[in-house]
């Protein structure tokens, strides 16, 4: 493919600049149709600049692997040519179990050069990942292989087994009887692809799962098309060049990884620097993160609120924040205290990301060249039209809250499967992101909650942030998530769910206090606040609202037996299901099992709530 189209880069302070950029045909901003023709196109410009950093391992005198763009190219072709050699005449559809290692990448570009990637969550149990590999179609595995830092390969087996459309499964590291990756990939051609890839518009690149653990397979399709715009987009709002150094601690199974901070960079010519196989989750190289921030003279840090609270209780090294000009966030909200304490320690800038799985990555940046507004998610991406809309479908003015939606170049074609479009993919091309939020009179976006977060007291709906928020002033908490709690009367009454510092040591009852001195409205005051050794997260760490969720239904219901006097005569457990929270009754032995049932069933009645009487079947208050 040819290789001497070259993007035109454009700073990016205001929504003037965006607009002068639109005004612009949009083929002379995105010059390539293809990741692999962008990606080549870097190369040959800067063939000798580092493009990857592996760090090995948390102990610094261990050296890193590196690539260069030239050998990074090779090795992208190399793969590319493995995975065409392997499926003869058929295109390549690889299912990715991989950490984030320089493999991952190889696989990924490897993959989407000549046919389809379904990067995959290894954290998932083996019958979720059995799921999307079907799911998938994939005919290929890579998978990394034994290892005793993190065990990935012991669901392999299964996976192939329940998997009969897989033809070949490749081990990263090696593993018995098994082809190694790194032994298929030296026998292939470097400088050549096999098998050019295809250069039409509206090519499939990947197939990225979302949404959660449980239920149907949900495989969101994603276009070269929409991962150069979502990606060159980002690296113009972060003020990208080839001089920068970006860490990304991010997994590539998650769009922020492989598109965000990862090809953003790429197409650029930056650096970009990997931290160990465990990524974010290695504790050793999170205690030295400065000491390789210093060594490798990072630009850029990228970062979950989670990992930035976490950053918050190391000590201040000003020699390693000489080379850093910022440090950008997404995957959760993104709390205005947590940012100005960071600010204010580090002395560093923190902005504001919005994005999704189904527009590869990102809808709107804060950009690095203008002020950091508090609560904003910036500017929509060149190209993109980003909308609130009323409960009709209507656009709300500038400041009025309603669902986002948005449209643009960056919008992928849908799921899968297509019965999943509904809510979500619009026949007349927007997404709805299902984010309750507003735009304000410069164009910038502000997310204030989920429309599934939203609790519901009474008719009052509460903006859990607004608890969040208050909480997070708190000097000693860490994480704040707020939540419904099931009540009879009141439908929902907010619950809140809080973290706190080493060592710190505060009442419930203080923290409530404390909170609703700095809640604007009294409905939203927590009924009550609950200290966790640590709020539960998700692989990326966005806070995992449906298991607290779960704990709000379960205290819910253990008050109320306790209040009939049955807790000693039931056991309650709530699991997560397809369709939402079961809760489970357990009733003792030596009870007798019809009065308990009965008196169950009048207790649930005025939840919606599914629910079970061991060994009753399940019964749905709906």
């Amino acid at each position: 493919m040819a290789t001497e189209k070259t993007m035109q880069y454009s700073t990016i302070r205001s929504l003037n600049d965006v607009r002068a950029i639109e005004a612009c045909p949009y083929v002379d901003y995105m010059r390539h149709q293809h990741v692999y023709d962008a990606l080549n196109s870097v190369a040959s410009r800067n063939p000798t600049r580092r493009a990857l950093t592996f760090i090995v391992d948390a102990e610094m005198t261990i050296p890193p692997r590196t690539w260069t763009y030239e050998e990074l190219m090779a090795d992208i072709r190399r793969t590319a040519n493995l995975f065409s050699s392997l499926v003869s005449d058929q295109q390549p559809k690889v299912a990715m179990l991989l950490p984030a290692i320089p493999e991952a990448h190889l696989t990924l570009w490897g993959a989407e050069t000549v046919g389809v990637v379904c990067p995959i969550n290894y954290m998932l149990d083996t019958k979720h990942i059995v799921e999307l590999v079907r799911a998938s179609g994939a005919n290929i595995l890579v998978a990394l292989g034994p290892n005793d830092e993190l065990d990935i390969w012991s669901r392999v087996s299964e996976v192939r087994q329940d998997c009969p459309q897989l033809q070949h499964v490749l081990a990263v590291g090696g593993a018995q009887g098994y082809l190694d990756f790194e032994t298929a990939l030296r026998s292939m051609p470097s400088e050549h692809l096999v098998r050019s890839p295809n250069g039409q518009d509206n090519q499939l690149a990947a197939l990225f799962h979302t949404g959660g653990t449980t239920g149907a397979p949900k495989l969101a399709q994603h276009l070269h098309s929409n991962q150069l715009n979502a990606a060159w987009g980002a690296a113009q709002m972060y003020d990208l060049s080839e001089r920068d150094v970006v860490l990304n601690g991010f997994p590539m199974f998650h769009v922020a990884g492989a598109f965000v901070f990862g090809l953003s960079a790429l197409l650029c010519g930056a650096e970009l620097v990997i931290p160990t196989l465990l990524g974010m989750r290695n504790t050793a190289f999170v205690k030295r993160y400065w000491d390789f921030v210093e060594l490798y003279r990072v630009t850029l840090l990228s970062a979950v609120p989670t990992v930035i609270a976490t950053l918050l209780g190391l000590d201040r090294q000003d020699q390693a924040l000489t080379s850093v000009r910022a440090l950008f966030t997404g995957g959760s909200p993104l709390p205005s205290e947590l940012a100005s304490a960071f600010e204010r320690k580090y002395s560093v800038p923190v902005r504001n990301i919005l994005g999704m799985t189904e527009c590869a990555g990102v809808v709107s940046i804060e950009p690095f060249l203008s002020p950091r507004t508090p609560g904003s998610c910036g500017l929509p991406l060149p190209y993109t039209l980003v909308q609130a809309v009323d409960s009709a479908g209507l656009e709300c003015p500038p400041g009025v809250s309603g669902i986002l939606r948005l449209k643009g170049p960056n919008v992928g074609p849908g799921y899968t499967d297509s019965l999943r479009n509904a809510g979500t993919f619009t026949t007349d091309g927007w997404l709805i992101t299902g984010d309750i939020g507003h735009i304000d009179t410069e164009g910038r976006i502000f997310v204030t909650g989920r429309e599934k977060d939203v609790i519901i007291r009474g008719g009052h709906n509460i903006d859990p942030q607004l608890i969040e928020e208050a909480l997070l002033q708190h000097p000693d908490v860490v994480m704040a998530a707020a939540v419904g709690e099931p009540d009879e009367y009141a439908g929902e009454l907010p619950v809140a769910f809080v973290s706190l510092r080493p060592g710190a040591n505060v009442a419930p009852s203080d923290l409530s206090d404390f909170a609703n001195q700095r809640i604007p409205e009294r409905p939203a005051y927590p009924k009550r606040i609950q200290v966790l050794p640590a709020i539960p997260v998700t692989a990326v760490g966005k806070v995992y609202k449906p298991q607290l969720r779960s704990l709000a239904i379960q205290h819910a219901i253990v008050q109320r037996l306790i209040s009939a006097g049955l807790a000693d005569q039931v056991g309650v457990a709530v699991e997560e299901s397809a369709r939402g929270p079961v809760v489970e009754f357990e009733i003792r032995s030596g009870n007798k099992i019809d009065s308990v049932e009965f008196f169950v069933g009048e207790l649930m009645k005025p939840f919606a709530l599914a629910f079970i009487v061991k060994p009753s079947s399940i019964r749905v208050n709906a």
